[in-house]
């Protein structure tokens, strides 16, 4: 805002808190590589090469823009949303993006809070939605406590799970973790497995794998089940090439591909972010599935993670059962309202 009126396009409104500024959400990568921000890129589905691909194949007709907040010119946060009459929404899609959050400089929420809840009222929102958030996250922390200060109402409900763990520091221990049950099947599987066929692990990290190696991923993927073959539509198949490209670009990418006497058996899409190791998703070869490929997949994919001293394996949205099996625990994704009027 320039003397008390809001500027359209690249808009600046003042508050008390700082200045939100609205700019393309391209404009992220241009903050997620400065060193200087004090940011914390917490979250793995907001980082640019997530949003960009997103954004490419599927954000045709939305509206939405990245609100910067910046108090004397320090950056304090980056807050994507995306517009609909007066309700607005952190970017979100029920089947790509397992769960959304804030990009918020630390001990720096209250202020971050308070701009965007100014500047929406100003903009004419009522109501701003958190579809998917991790129970966890400061932005639920903050906005529980601290919604009354803001004039707001805020409520969440829970609406899915994910699973995750913290990695030990050796394959044993984490064996030793398991239940005495589940710890049997797993190294029985690993010993049936090596005795049926010569097995071979890849991991794709290079950008210049990366096309055949999605090739063999999408062949696996849509072979694994009817649901998933209807799921990988035509747009979301490029978004999933994009975005494994684009991570790994940036370095993030881990692509297990099993193959039994050469043949690929079994894929595990996983990202690896700031020490935390991501299964994204999965598919395997169902006439293998007698020799449990995909499951020992996910398995090569957490014992990878033990051997690059990684702290923490994040199994992402759903309760299937194998998640659980393999170490996993349970934490809430809630879907927040905040009402601003």
């Amino acid at each position: 805002m320039k003397n008390g009126k809001v500027m359209k396009g690249r808009a600046e409104v003042d508050v008390s808190a700082g200045t939100v500024t609205e700019e393309p959400l391209r404009n992220l990568e241009h903050y997620w590589q400065d060193t200087g921000n004090p940011l914390r890129w917490d979250c793995v589905f907001m980082l640019p090469p997530w949003l960009d691909a997103w954004w490419l194949h599927f954000g045709h007709g939305l509206k939405a823009h990245l609100c910067v907040v910046r108090n004397y010119g320090m950056i304090l946060g980056l807050v994507p949303l995306m517009f609909d009459g007066d309700s607005v929404s952190l970017v979100s899609d029920n089947d790509l993006i397992d769960y959304s959050d804030f990009i918020i400089a630390p001990l720096r929420e209250r202020e971050v809070f308070s701009a965007i809840v100014d500047y929406l009222r100003r903009e004419g929102a009522r109501r701003l939605t958190l579809e998917r958030v991790r129970a966890d996250s400061a932005a639920v922390s903050y906005l529980r406590d601290h919604s009354s200060l803001l004039g707001c109402e805020f409520a969440c409900e829970s609406v899915d799970v994910l699973y995750e763990m913290e990695l030990p520091d050796s394959w044993e221990e984490y064996l030793a973790v398991l239940p005495g049950s589940e710890r049997h099947e797993t190294r029985r599987k690993l010993a049936r497995l090596e005795n049926a066929a010569h097995v071979e692990l890849q991991i794709i990290e290079n950008p210049k794998d990366v096309s055949v190696a999605m090739d063999i991923f999408m062949v696996l993927f849509r072979s694994n089940r009817r649901e998933k073959a209807r799921f990988m539509t035509d747009a979301k198949e490029s978004f999933f090439r994009s975005l494994a490209m684009g991570m790994a670009e940036a370095g993030l990418l881990r692509l297990f591909l099993l193959y039994l006497d050469n043949v690929p058996a079994a894929a595990a899409l996983c990202f690896d972010y700031q020490s935390t190791v991501y299964l994204y998703n999965n598919g395997y070869d169902r006439r293998f599935s007698n020799l449990s490929v995909g499951l020992l997949t996910n398995v090569f994919s957490i014992h990878e993670g033990i051997i690059r001293k990684r702290g923490r394996y994040n199994f992402l949205r759903g309760s299937e059962r194998y998640k659980q099996r393999l170490g996993g625990h349970p934490l809430k994704l809630l879907r927040c309202e905040v009402i601003l009027t």
